[in-house]
């Protein structure tokens, strides 16, 4: 990238977020009209501590609550899946980086299915519990030897990254020139997500601190020539992030409600695309 965005300025109100994890603090997410993204204000100083919390199911392996367990039976359908999708790159070589990499299940299934598998996760914590897996994670992507990657996985994890051009940027860096890089994100012009309004459950702030739609991530990956190759959905995102938003809606659970708005995002989604999630597949132009 050329030259320094400012992804806070000429910001226009957007709606009022609480974070339901950890603090019950509310945040502001706002719009950034160039990129047709949201942007969440203020950034705390310490945003490591707002993920302290058993609550923030992906730096564990817990089975304990009734969303634990949906999570976890849908995790390993998506996992499945996740490995269809990079089998079918056909690549020889089978390098593979996972960023964020959790508790380091996907990795766990690369390797078990013949891939080289490197991975960041920066929480100590899932960093251990991916260790018993003998998935050995980096902090951060500073500390990855391995120069250029056939596959770079980021589930869940743009929205996350406080350096944001910053890190595009590196990420292109260490592609390799017929690589594909997978960017998995939350949809805020979903069905659910404008039914849910402020209480949907994927602006997760501060934690997420960009929200992003179809037409920002080809605009943010256009500044280091890299395209979008394909777009697909996650469907069963849309059924868990309306049940967690419809707790945080109504203070219960609602699974019939939950469901009955996650099937009505994705049958809306077969004419528009706005899955409650997408897989943006992309590639160096």
């Amino acid at each position: 990238m050329n030259k320094k965005i400012d992804f806070y300025k000429n910001l226009e109100p957007f709606l009022e977020c609480k974070d339901y994890t950890v603090s019950g603090e509310l945040y502001h997410v706002k719009k950034n009209t160039e990129f047709d993204m949201l942007v969440t204000v203020p950034v705390p100083k310490n945003l490591g501590d707002y993920y302290k919390s058993e609550n923030y199911i992906s730096h564990t392996d817990s089975k304990k609550s009734v969303l634990d367990k949906v999570y976890q039976s849908l995790k390993n359908i998506t996992l499945k899946r996740k490995l269809k999708l990079i089998n079918s790159f056909g690549t020889s070589t089978k390098n593979i980086l996972d960023v964020g990499a959790g508790t380091g299940d996907f990795l766990k299934v690369c390797k078990d299915n013949s891939w080289n598998v490197f991975g960041t996760e920066p929480d100590l914590d899932a960093r251990n519990i991916a260790a018993k897996k003998e998935i050995i994670l980096h902090e951060d992507l500073s500390k990855i030897k391995k120069s250029k990657f056939d596959v770079i996985t980021l589930w869940h994890v743009l929205e996350h990254v406080e350096n944001l051009q910053e890190y595009i940027s590196e990420l292109e860096n260490l592609l390799s020139e017929k690589g594909r890089l997978i960017i998995a994100v939350p949809n805020y012009k979903s069905y659910d997500a404008k039914y849910y309004k402020q209480h949907w459950a994927a602006f997760d702030v501060p934690r997420h601190l960009w929200h992003f739609s179809q037409t920002s991530i080809p605009k943010l990956f256009s500044e280091v020539d890299m395209i979008v190759e394909n777009t697909l959905p996650m469907k069963f995102d849309a059924y868990y992030v309306s049940l967690l938003s419809e707790k945080y809606k109504s203070g219960k659970m609602n699974p019939v409600k939950s469901f009955q708005k996650g099937f009505t995002s994705n049958l809306k989604a077969k004419d528009t695309n706005e899955y409650s999630s997408l897989i943006y597949l992309l590639k160096k132009q």
